[in-house]
């Protein structure tokens, strides 16, 4: 059927107006711009961008020269350092698949992602021999394996084929830099948490990867040559995609292997940092950390917090300790960051409290995710703009995963309709901002009221001695089920379970406060979220608590 449209002949796409959307472009821009500026700094190395983009290449040729090419894997069980920053670009040049592991996973969950994934090599620093030492016993295929020798890892055993550096100087360092045919190709995979069997590992192409980089320089307003200090894993989806991110605003990366809150506080002051990404768990590290330690800091810093949403409380801490933070909201499955809360400078005049109030709301999309809604989720319809009215929270646009791998059932669920589903339960604002109140699978249903677990935890966190703090459902044979309260308290501080009820009593309506009150450390991931399925076990056997149980 021929066209009357003008537009559609004679002018198509062609090499000199079409070339497919890449991340890996930005490290190519930064090095041939600003070849000097600083890239990387951990402990005594410091990288340029010309260094960094020359070790890029060398890993990328080195990898071909071990035949790593189109659709191939690599997994990388790497901390924050610059081997791990380099990957980001030296593998997915080659055509190769980017996969980075979690460095708290059990030696079983890491040998099934390195079978699932077919992973043909394997970069691993020194520190995390021990397990993946046992995870190689147990796959199908052994991968080559290189070891990362950082002189800033606490121990371990060399226990690759080679090293890192020594793998580098195999590779040609003026390799040919070149751009996927196909911006749809993969670019890395992340598997998700894998609370209910095994993970599923999530796609990402080199266009959502793009795009999701760039919506992060828009977000958090970056500017020119940012300082980012890595107190956010890399290996947890890719680093937000910051490592890209980092390349097109030419900024440093400041590393930092484990997340110490006095190592924080010295390297923004050492370096001037001036952005970081973080957890909740994190922040609320830093608001209470020592005033000597947190008095190294002369200047203010930019920040973004995602996770949970995040206290009210931690919120206004942190800015009156000079911190502007900005709330972010995302899954694996939409390369970390897809929705912000966009500030109003008008709520710039509001109460501190007020601030901190519609900074814990999650906002709305980010600058290259088409559409978010909060709709029932059977049939798709959007929930009343009401703050009330409670439904899952659906994405779409290309900053969406492209799917699971190997799992088409999966997939096609996860896509039914058209939008990506989230398993998020939130209300939509008036004014367009999505609230998240529960994930579908920690709601608690309390004689038939719908409870907010974050509603509960939020009100927990604005006791002072409360530092930590999660809840989770426990069986009720009246009730079904109730709320039963994790509590970590403040290092020093005493509190009875008696007057934590008493003091939500005060807060929230009475249905709604714990039962149970059980104090100690919360079990954590690797990414600073709380392992509420480990609390759901906890409860289900609670017989005697260390604290008074609340009034039948």
């Amino acid at each position: 059927m021929s066209s009357n449209n003008p537009y559609t002949h004679g002018l198509d796409k062609n090499p000199a107006n079409y070339i497919p959307l890449s991340p890996l472009t930005f490290i190519e821009r930064a090095a041939s711009i600003y070849p000097d500026h600083t890239a990387v700094v951990h402990g005594e190395r410091r990288y340029t961008w010309a260094q960094t983009f020359r070790r890029v290449r060398q890993l990328a040729s080195a990898l071909q020269q071990q035949g790593i090419g189109l659709g191939d894997t690599v997994s990388v069980m790497a901390y924050n350092t610059p081997e791990m920053f380099e990957a980001h670009f030296g593998v997915p040049v080659t055509g190769a698949v980017l996969h980075s592991l979690n460095t708290r996973l059990d030696a079983k969950t890491i040998a099934f992602m390195l079978d699932h994934a077919e992973s043909k090599v394997l970069i691993t620093d020194r520190e995390a021999s021990p397990v993946i030492a046992e995870a190689l016993t147990m796959v199908r295929e052994r991968p080559l394996v290189i070891d990362i020798d950082d002189p800033l890892a606490n121990g371990g055993e060399l226990i690759g084929q080679t090293h890192y550096e020594a793998f580098l100087a195999q590779g040609d360092p003026n390799f040919a830099w070149s751009l996927p045919d196909e911006e749809w190709q993969a670019i890395s995979l992340n598997y998700t948490s894998g609370t209910t069997g095994n993970p599923k590992g999530v796609v990402y192409h080199h266009r959502g990867a793009y795009l999701n980089a760039i919506s992060n320089v828009l977000a958090g307003d970056l500017g020119k040559h940012p300082v980012y200090l890595w107190t956010l894993p890399m290996f947890h989806c890719n680093g937000w995609c910051f490592p890209w991110t980092l390349a097109a605003v030419v900024g440093t990366n400041i590393c930092l292997r484990n997340v110490d809150v006095t190592q924080i506080y010295q390297l923004i002051a050492a370096e001037g940092v001036t952005f970081y990404c973080g957890a909740p768990i994190v922040h609320n590290m830093m608001i209470n950390a020592p005033e000597a330690v947190r008095a190294q800091k002369q200047h203010r810093v930019e920040g973004m917090v995602a996770a949970a949403p995040p206290p009210a409380s931690v919120l206004q801490a942190m800015a009156e300790n000079d911190f502007g933070i900005t709330h972010v909201y995302g899954l694996t499955e939409t390369y970390g960051p897809a929705v912000l809360c966009e500030w109003h400078r008008e709520w710039d005049l509001l109460p501190i409290e007020e601030q901190a109030r519609l900074k814990s709301r999650q906002g709305v999309r980010y600058h290259m995710l088409e559409a978010i809604m909060v709709a029932d989720p059977i049939t798709l319809e959007p929930v009343p703009a009401d703050g009330r009215s409670i439904g899952e929270i659906f994405m779409r646009g290309n900053n969406v995963m492209m799917g699971y791998l190997k799992n088409s059932t999966a997939t096609e669920e996860a896509f039914a309709g058209g939008w990506f589903h989230s398993g998020d339960l939130a209300v939509m604002h008036p004014d367009g901002y999505v609230e998240i109140k529960d994930r579908a699978k920690d709601i608690i249903i309390s004689g038939g009221e719908n409870i907010s677990t974050i509603e509960v935890e939020n009100a927990l966190f604005r006791h002072p001695a409360v530092m930590d703090a999660a809840v989770v459902a426990k069986p009720h044979d009246k009730w079904g089920e109730t709320p039963c309260a994790f509590v970590t308290l403040k290092e020093g501080v005493h509190l009875s379970a008696d007057e934590v009820i008493q003091f939500l009593r005060g807060q929230i309506a009475h249905y709604k406060v714990p039962r149970h009150v059980v104090f100690g450390p919360l079990p954590k991931t690797s990414t600073g979220k709380t392992q509420k399925v480990v609390l759901r076990e906890w409860a289900q056997t609670l017989e005697q608590v260390s604290g008074k149980k609340a009034d039948e």
